[in-house]
């Protein structure tokens, strides 16, 4: 629980007040921001069964089925898409040249690719595509899922993004973000500064 606070007071802090170098009062109960006396008080459900559970390539596939499916259910959503092929492609290409420049970037560092387990990682990665993009190989997989919305040419299928987007925020990036700033400490809150969580 200590942790968690931690991490988001620092989010706080920073977003609020431009600094990080502040530390929090803690009690029992609540932690509060000295500067502006904003609190955190603890939630019913912080660890959450799906955080780090779901891999996040099985999250993309279910997220296609499902554009899919509404897509065949419900054709009179379809839109016309000149070249919708080649942009597809185009963009599910460019997809995987960023998601696979991600793994490499980790391999070059020999440290877990493993999206289930990032409290084991050996380093911060921030070179190469992490210094335009803390998460590249998930901005890969959107890429991918857009050019299937391109492909499927669906309004429906389309709202479905999003969905994507906030799943991924909620139960894979936000559980690393706090593994990671509570191995690591100042070099991945500074690196959080420098570099967007998408792009």
């Amino acid at each position: 629980m200590k942790d968690l606070y931690l991490y988001e007071f620092a989010a706080h802090n920073f977003v609020s007040h431009g600094e990080s170098d502040l530390q929090p009062f803690h009690s029992k109960d609540v932690s509060t921001c000295p500067q502006c006396l904003h609190y955190f008080m603890p939630h019913p459900h912080i660890v959450s069964a799906l955080e780090l559970r779901v891999p996040p390539v099985a999250v993309a596939l279910c997220v296609a089925g499902g554009m899919w499916l509404v897509s065949v259910a419900l054709p009179s959503a379809a839109f016309a898409f000149p070249w919708r092929a080649e942009v597809a492609g185009a963009l599910a290409l460019l997809g995987i040249v960023i998601a696979l420049a991600g793994v490499a970037a980790f391999h070059r560092a020999r440290t877990t690719v493993n999206p289930t387990t990032p409290h084991t990682s050996s380093t911060v990665v921030a070179s190469g595509i992490y210094r335009w993009s803390r998460n590249p190989m998930y901005v890969g997989f959107l890429l991918v899922l857009i050019g299937w919305v391109v492909y499927l040419s669906s309004f429906v299928s389309a709202m479905m993004v999003p969905l994507f987007v906030m799943y991924m925020n909620r139960f894979q990036i936000q559980p690393e973000e706090r593994a990671l700033a509570t191995k690591f400490g100042a070099e991945y809150t500074e690196y959080m500064q420098r570099v967007r969580r998408w792009v």
